[in-house]
């Protein structure tokens, strides 16, 4: 099987890659984020959201380290974990939305490296921060709202394909210069909303297809930080720490989820993505105030704004809707 084939290998490179740097004390020291995300990377394989979106407050809130390093450790652990999902996806032949993931590929290209290399060095820490809780506390109320009907969907709403081009290009494009560059995660959630509220997508659709995305997406992004050195100091020991726990916790949390539905997984994760928006206001009172909190708020009001036009206009195409007339 080319997926276990895949994870042998990695296996095999990562031991020897901690062997003979003898790393074995940097894997030790780091066991905290090991443990964390083997429940980040069963969320990364069953929703619309990568791993760092529990890496990156647990570092950034709980351990108290700088959002630059969880936005790098973002890129960087989905790298191995959500490309593991990818190829275990693929290897299943589990439903993809190609077309539209091929042209958010491309758009991915092209704005990830923009994004990484001149819009969030310009975004300051508390930025990155706001950013983060915004984008996934509007993820979670989406859900509380419309999670019963998103979970009835069933294939693609007819007309959905005239979508693909430009609302998958500019996905990517977007997506990847502003959300997923300042952050380390959201264009998978982007995508997964363009194809649930404008394609009216089955679920076992949209999120293998979100998976995909995001981890072109961390590669990418982790590519051009590489090649121009700007990886946060850090980052290495705490993916030597998580990695061997991610390679398999994305592809079982896929498996997993195949079996027993996604409802009460996104529901139980919609409510952390709210918990996690509370904790980082709390956290960053002193340097928000009711000021901040009014623009942090408005964001999330803007994001699920956008969500019901999408919704709008993909009820237009929604062949459950034209049945009933």
């Amino acid at each position: 099987m080319v997926w276990g084939t895949a994870v042998a290998l990695f296996y095999c490179a990562w031991f020897l890659l901690v062997y003979t740097g003898d790393h074995w004390q940097q894997v030790s020291d780091n066991w905290g984020i090991a443990v964390a995300m083997a429940i980040g990377s069963y969320a990364a394989g069953a929703t619309p959201m990568g791993g760092g979106t529990v890496g990156f407050p647990v570092l950034v809130l709980l351990f108290g380290e700088a959002p630059t390093l969880g936005r790098d450790f973002s890129f960087a652990i989905q790298s191995v974990g959500m490309t593991s999902a990818s190829i275990f996806i693929i290897c299943r032949r589990q439903p993809v939305e190609w077309p539209m993931v091929r042209w958010a590929l491309l758009g991915s290209l092209i704005g990830t490296p923009l994004g990484v290399l001149f819009i969030a060095p310009a975004a300051s820490g508390l930025i990155i921060k706001v950013a983060f809780a915004v984008v996934w506390c509007s993820f979670g109320v989406l859900h509380l709202y419309r999670l019963k009907e998103i979970v009835q969907h069933e294939g693609l709403a007819p007309g959905a394909h005239r979508f693909d081009r430009n609302a998958g290009f500019l996905v990517g494009l977007l997506g990847g210069a502003t959300v997923s560059s300042i952050t380390g995660v959201g264009v998978d959630m982007v995508l997964y909303a363009v194809l649930v509220l404008l394609c009216q997508s089955d679920l076992k659709i949209a999120i293998p297809s979100s998976v995909i995305i995001m981890a072109a997406t961390s590669l990418i992004g982790l590519a051009t930080k590489t090649v121009f050195g700007s990886i946060e100091v850090g980052v290495f020991d705490k993916w030597l720490a998580a990695a061997p726990v991610v390679v398999l916790g994305a592809p079982l949390g896929a498996f997993i989820v195949s079996r027993i539905g996604r409802s009460s997984t996104l529901l139980v994760v919609s409510l952390l993505c709210i918990g996690q928006f509370i904790w980082t206001i709390q956290n960053e009172w002193a340097n928000l105030g009711l000021t901040g909190l009014a623009l942090a708020l408005s964001g999330v009001i803007l994001f699920n704004a956008g969500f019901e036009y999408l919704h709008i206009v993909g009820g237009r195409f929604d062949r459950r809707k034209r049945d009933t007339r």
